[in-house]
């Protein structure tokens, strides 16, 4: 196929006119979820006669996937707007592609950046552009004809690892209004750009949602309201603490491996098994404010206040925590039942209030 070759700096990436039919063989859909436990996260069930939902419940699915789920209203809409527009392009911008294959490149007569590409060997993964794909790929079934006139503009990237592509989604779709925080969070880690202290603090909370040792596995909230499970905390609310901590202790020169996610994690975990301990069948029950948002936040810094005075033995850490928690916090279970709680930690909104809960626990243990 005739392509035109891009150069920018140390990258170099190919623009092509794809026509609709042949572009719709050679792409692979695909969107991310997460599992919990041995169950995963499926797409609503789709009612009988809906081909566009039919459609999102067979995509591929990976937790190692950056794309979001794939959203039946936008394929809709956009399958209209091209059976609508007439003068208007209905694609006017550009789809973008990755193939990890090194594509063969060959330039023809006296053009150096104009050639023939050769297409790879497997489906290339789509960056940015799955909705206008999909719409596209309903567009064709109703009005082949036309929509056999349709040529896709496209970039391709080519020869990188499956990170590339999604540090280019996350460039791409990094503003609130496209990409919500949760997701953002979970690909901090594929982003070679992003400091190294969110990048820790990212990982340290995946070890908290998905470790069999955690007190908080799969209780925190990463998928907003398709989540089926009952969660404690919505993961950007608890990520903002985490991360609160580790920029607290942060030395520059500390890298972002297994060793060091794996040493924070535990004196987290550590400190919920012993707080877990310490607040007894209150921890849980939806009467008490104990695992709530307000609380899980204030503990994170109570956590960080502890761990900054008590650097002892590890192998000793959770029972000398849980032994200090229990001994101070024995009466404090009263204070967070549900009836009277927001009127004994009264504040101007939930910041002000996590900041007295954190105040009234460290200071029971004298810190």
């Amino acid at each position: 196929m005739i392509a035109t070759q891009i150069r920018q700096k140390d990258a170099s990436f190919y623009f092509v006119s794809y026509p609709a039919e042949d572009i719709l063989r050679r792409v692979r859909f695909i969107s991310r979820f997460y599992a919990e436990g041995e169950k995963s996260i499926a797409p609503e069930e789709a009612q009988k006669g809906d081909e566009v939902a039919g459609f999102i419940q067979r995509i591929e699915r990976s937790d190692a996937a950056f794309q979001r789920t794939m959203s039946h209203g936008k394929i809709k809409a956009i399958r209209n707007f091209y059976e609508t527009a007439v003068a208007q392009p209905p694609i006017p911008g550009t789809v973008l592609l990755f193939s990890s294959d090194i594509l063969d490149f060959s330039p023809l007569g006296n053009y150096k950046n104009v050639g023939d590409l050769k297409e790879p060997k497997e489906k290339y993964l789509i960056i940015d552009g799955q909705h206008r794909l999909a719409a596209l790929e309903f567009y064709m079934r109703s009005h082949p004809q036309e929509a056999k006139t349709i040529h896709v503009p496209c970039i391709i990237f080519d020869g990188e690892s499956e990170d590339f592509a999604a540090e280019m989604f996350v460039i791409i779709n990094s503003t609130t209004t496209r990409i919500n925080k949760s997701h953002l969070i979970d690909l901090y880690e594929r982003v070679s750009w992003e400091k190294p202290d969110k990048r820790l603090a990212a990982k340290v909370i995946e070890k908290l949602y998905s470790e069999d040792s955690s007190p908080l596995q799969y209780r925190i909230n990463r998928l907003g309201n398709r989540s089926k499970q009952e969660k404690w905390i919505m993961q950007a609310e608890l990520f903002n603490e985490v991360h609160r901590w580790v920029l607290r202790s942060f030395d520059k020169t500390e890298k972002v491996n297994e060793a060091n996610v794996m040493r924070r994690y535990r004196i987290v975990q550590d400190f919920f098994k012993a707080a877990k301990a310490a607040f007894g069948d209150t921890w849980g029950d939806p009467r008490y404010h104990v695992t709530k948002p307000v609380t899980i936040k204030a503990l994170i810094r109570v956590c960080a206040d502890l761990n900054s005075r008590d650097r002892g033995d590890e192998d000793t850490r959770v029972q000398r925590w849980t032994q200090r928690l229990t001994s101070a916090w024995s009466e404090v279970k009263r204070e967070f039942r549900d009836d009277g709680f927001y009127e004994r930690f009264a504040a101007k909104g939930q910041v002000e209030r996590v900041g007295k809960v954190h105040k009234y626990l460290s200071g029971r243990l004298g810190l």
